[in-house]
C-alpha cells in the first residue's frame, strides 16, 4: 500500500511538472510573439486599390516595425529609431482623421521640404520626383485647381512642417491621400512595407459571411476551399516591395 502511494505521488509531481513546463513553453512563446508583433515586424492587409500597382488589393505584407523605433511591449515607451522616413519609402500609418484605421501610402517628401503638383506630375524643392515604376495614372483628364477635387492634379506648394510628412498612394487619380486630407505626424507613422507574404484575390462572387448566421460561414469556408488556388495570387507571394 505505502508503494502504490508513493508512486501516486510520484507520478502526480511528474504530471505537474509537464504541465509546468508547457507552461513555460506556450509562455515564452507568447512573450516572444507579443515582442516581434509590437516592436520588430507585423502583418499588414491592403484591402483598397490606393497603391496599385505596386501593392495589390489581396496582398497580405509584413511592415519593419523596428527601423523607425519600435514600441516597447506594455508600456508606453518607443526604441530609439534606426532611421527616418525618407521619400520613396513606403510607409505603415496611423490615419491622421481616425489613429484607429492605419493607412499604407508613398513618402514623397519630409520636414522642411516643398511639394508641388503641376497637371499630375509631382515636385519636390522644385525637382520633378520619377513616377515608381509600378505607379499608375487611370484618368487621362486633368482637374484644374479650381475644381472641388482639383488637388488630385493641381497641389501647392506646400511646405511640409516639422515632424510631418507628406504621401501619396501609387495609384495617383484613385488615392485619398496627403492631397486632401493633410499632413501626417512622426508619432503616426508604425513601420516600413518590406515583402507580400501572401496575396488573396478579391471576388465578387464569392459568399458574404454573416455571424449572426452560422451557415454562411461554412458555405464561405466551402466556396473559399473549392476556389482556393484560383483565389491565391501565387505571383505575388515573396514580392520585395520597393
Amino acid at each position: 500500500m505505502t508503494d502504490d502511494i508513493t508512486s501516486e505521488k510520484v507520478t502526480l509531481k511528474s504530471t505537474k511538472r509537464v504541465i509546468w513546463e508547457y507552461v513555460k513553453l506556450f509562455g515564452s512563446a507568447l512573450i516572444i510573439a507579443l515582442i516581434i508583433k509590437t516592436s520588430l515586424v507585423e502583418a499588414y492587409n491592403i484591402p483598397s486599390g490606393s497603391m496599385e500597382n505596386t501593392l495589390m488589393t489581396g496582398d497580405f505584407i509584413l511592415g519593419n516595425k523596428f527601423i523607425y523605433g519600435a514600441k516597447v511591449p506594455l508600456l508606453p515607451l518607443k526604441l530609439p529609431a534606426l532611421a527616418d522616413p525618407e521619400p520613396g519609402d513606403i510607409i505603415i500609418f496611423k490615419f491622421p482623421g481616425n489613429p484607429e484605421i492605419n493607412y499604407i501610402k508613398r513618402c514623397i517628401a519630409g520636414p522642411g521640404q516643398t511639394v508641388e503638383i503641376r497637371n499630375k506630375r509631382v515636385y519636390v524643392d522644385g525637382e520633378l520626383v520619377r513616377d515608381p515604376v509600378d505607379s499608375k495614372h487611370t484618368d487621362k483628364y486633368i482637374k484644374p485647381r479650381s475644381a472641388i477635387d482639383g488637388a488630385r492634379d493641381n497641389f501647392g506648394p506646400v511646405t511640409v512642417p516639422d515632424g510631418q510628412y507628406f504621401m501619396m498612394g501609387d495609384n495617383r487619380d484613385r488615392s485619398y491621400d496627403s492631397r486632401f486630407w493633410g499632413f501626417v505626424p512622426r508619432e503616426n507613422i508604425l513601420g516600413e512595407a518590406m515583402i507580400v507574404h501572401f496575396s488573396w484575390a478579391p471576388d465578387s462572387t464569392a459568399p458574404e459571411v454573416d455571424w449572426g448566421h452560422p451557415m454562411t460561414v461554412l458555405e464561405s469556408l466551402a466556396y473559399n476551399i473549392t476556389h482556393f488556388n484560383k483565389r491565391v495570387q501565387w505571383h505575388r507571394i515573396g514580392h520585395i516591395i520597393n
